[in-house]
């Protein structure tokens, strides 16, 4: 089990306060959070979809533990929970299936040594260049032979062979390093050259938001055209992007990083990101003192792995496992093998709603409610008693119905024995959260209407 490996060293009290009636003071309050930055620059190491901000799981970790508690995540994505925890020397425990998403939460909360780092990335930047430059038909030949089929027309579709022997190049000095949390973090640095708003160093126009589309015009720095001809009707702006080098990209994304590194972490406290289902969770009865997560939407809403993979294919993942591996996500449309739990009423209802409009389409929100059945379930079995679980989500509007996330997953909740005192409502920054959505609510379209809001659900494990 794992929390047993978690050395607590505390002197068990009740707390000063009523708990229960704390966490509906802190669900009534503020919890939009504009205008306040990450405070801590580790939070920024890499783009991430329907990120929460720190200062969310930081409220409620501040305001309903003490030190040396453990704080859960078992849907961690980028670790904002798990790294709040280690700032506040809670002991923080995440877990994840997604391959980039493990990279990424657990490099947050490793420390290193700022030196080894930058002098690691020098060494990887002068030596990448000199082998593109000198030794092209070495990493020519690599190319040819690195990807299977279906991974190299992908890898061919999206970057060009200039891009693919910069990468290459990269990539190669990045796997040469032994150390592997090192390694790790020159993953991340890699990974976030390719996965930005602007699509890094693909073709593609975006890869934090939403459905990847490739730039029709690919120019130069120096404006020269690569792919794609320039339109007469001067809508080329907007579908044009500028390639800009893998070398430069990266040595600007490390110095971003260099300034979120941890240094030192906390003497005692336990920071793990671990590869689990949120489902079936190795961790103990009653060994939780919080749990602040923010599991998928509903009917693949946003989709992770379709920019993930971008980055993934290089360090080894083919698109075949990608694909089959976005199949166990939560939220998934697959529906082939998944096992459906009876639902309550309300829930029940909803869900005989959509079918009347969709029958497929309620057989996956079915599989997504069945899923946060046996999520929260493993919740109320790890969560001490007297404590509390912080869910947040969003609801989607499909076929024109709202799925109602927030009720239906308190409905769920109190039949398994949780209370649900409070439901707090927060408005996104429609620019900072990097959603597939614009700034200004268009009620034509699905994806605009489920995502300018979303429900922090506070529910309460009784004594």
């Amino acid at each position: 089990m794992i929390v047993e490996e978690i050395r607590l060293v505390r002197v068990n009290q009740n707390p000063p306060y009523d708990y229960r009636e704390e966490l509906v003071k802190l669900l009534s309050e503020d919890l939009d959070f504009h205008g306040q930055g990450n405070g801590v620059k580790s939070h920024i190491f890499h783009s991430f979809p329907a990120k929460f901000p720190p200062h969310l799981p930081r409220k409620f970790i501040n305001g309903l533990t003490n030190e040396n508690d453990i704080v859960l995540d078992s849907m961690a994505g980028s670790g904002t929970t798990i790294l709040e925890a280690l700032l506040a020397r809670r002991n923080g425990l995440g877990f994840d299936i997604d391959p980039l998403a493990l990279k990424i939460a657990s490099i947050k909360v490793t420390a290193l040594d700022l030196n080894s780092v930058v002098e690691t990335g020098k060494h990887i930047v002068s030596n990448a260049r000199a082998a593109y430059n000198e030794n092209r038909d070495a990493l020519i030949s690599k190319l040819e032979t690195k990807w299977d089929v279906k991974t190299r027309e992908f890898i061919d579709y999206w970057f060009t062979q200039e891009t693919q022997l910069e990468l290459l190049a990269l990539i190669l000095q990045i796997e040469a390093i032994h150390q592997p949390d090192l390694r790790a973090f020159f993953e991340l640095v890699f990974s976030a050259t390719i996965i930005t708003k602007s699509g890094g160093v693909s073709l593609a126009l975006d890869l934090a938001h939403t459905r990847p589309h490739k730039a029709k015009l690919v120019v130069s720095r120096s404006g020269d055209i690569i792919t794609g001809e320039r339109a007469e009707n001067g809508r080329s702006a907007f579908l044009t992007k500028v390639l800009r080098s893998s070398f430069d990209e990266f040595e600007k994304r490390l110095k971003i990083n260099l300034d979120g590194l941890i240094i030192s972490a906390p003497k005692g406290i336990s920071a793990k990101i671990l590869p689990g289902n949120a489902e079936y969770l190795p961790v103990p009865n009653s060994s939780i003192d919080l749990i602040v997560t923010s599991p998928p939407y509903a009917s693949n809403a946003i989709d992770y792995m379709r920019a993930h993979k971008f980055s993934l294919v290089w360090m080894g993942f083919a698109i075949d496992y990608l694909g089959e591996k976005r199949k166990e996500y939560i939220g998934s449309e697959a529906i082939g093998n998944v096992k459906f739990e009876k639902m309550p009423a309300f829930t029940e209802t909803l869900l005989a709603k959509l079918a009347q409009e969709d029958k497929k389409k309620s057989d996956v929100v079915r599989r997504y409610y069945s899923e946060m059945t046996r999520v929260l379930k493993e919740m109320y079995r790890v969560l001490k008693p007297g404590k509390a679980a912080i869910v947040v989500v969003g609801s989607s509007v499909i076929r024109g119905v709202d799925t109602e996330t927030q009720n239906c997953l308190a409905e769920i909740g109190q039949n398994l024995g949780f209370e649900v005192p409070k439901i707090g409502i927060r408005n996104l920054d429609r620019n900072k959260r990097m959603l597939p959505a614009g700034a200004k609510i268009d009620n034509n379209s699905q994806i605009q209407q489920r995502m300018h809001q979303e429900f922090v659900i506070g529910f309460y494990k009784p004594q």
